[in-house]
């Protein structure tokens, strides 16, 4: 299993490292990156949003056989019917994007706390790449793969699959 990182001007290099390395450490898996710049069609002026059905659809030529493509950006997403997302991810097409926009304290008005963070973006990452490995969302509330609908949601889950959850991708987690 390939496990494609893609940078789309994504400028938090400490972050992009620390969810690489999250990552390494619980698949099986190697680890590329790859940097490209945020379609400009996806950016709604009327929203300063970007549309991550249109990010998806940009990156599906990027994919190769046996690799699963998760783009980090900066900018908030948006998908029609919501206000926001964290991410999205296409399982038929092994592709999703994520933001870590509304995951920082400072886009609430609060001082930057990069614990905290790191923390939520590493949750919201593994949500979607569980998504891209066929994991549906969760109803256990602790498990990362619960749909995070708020904040609050994300806060209150852990960085793990619950067992259920665990046990339908155990061929791609690491062995050791």
């Amino acid at each position: 299993m390939k496990i494609v990182l893609v940078s789309l001007d994504f400028k938090d290099l400490g972050a992009f490292s620390a969810v690489r390395g999250f990552l390494q450490d619980r698949f099986d898996a190697s680890l590329e990156s790859l940097v490209l710049p945020v379609p400009e069609r996806a950016f709604n002026p009327l929203r300063s949003q970007y549309h991550a059905g249109v990010i998806v659809q940009e990156l599906l030529n990027k994919v190769r056989k046996g690799e699963y493509l998760i783009a980090l950006v900066s900018g908030d997403l948006y998908v029609d019917g919501f206000n926001f997302v964290f991410g999205l991810a296409d399982p038929s097409y092994r592709v999703a994007v994520v933001s870590d926009a509304r995951l920082r304290q400072e886009f609430y008005g609060l001082p930057p706390d990069r614990e905290l963070h790191l923390s939520r973006f590493k949750k919201e990452v593994l949500h979607e790449l569980g998504h891209l490995l066929g994991l549906p969302h969760c109803p256990d509330a602790r498990c990362v793969m619960h749909f995070s609908n708020t904040l609050e949601d994300t806060d209150r889950k852990e960085a793990e699959f619950c067992d259920s959850c665990r046990a339908k991708i155990l061929p791609y987690l690491r062995k050791d």
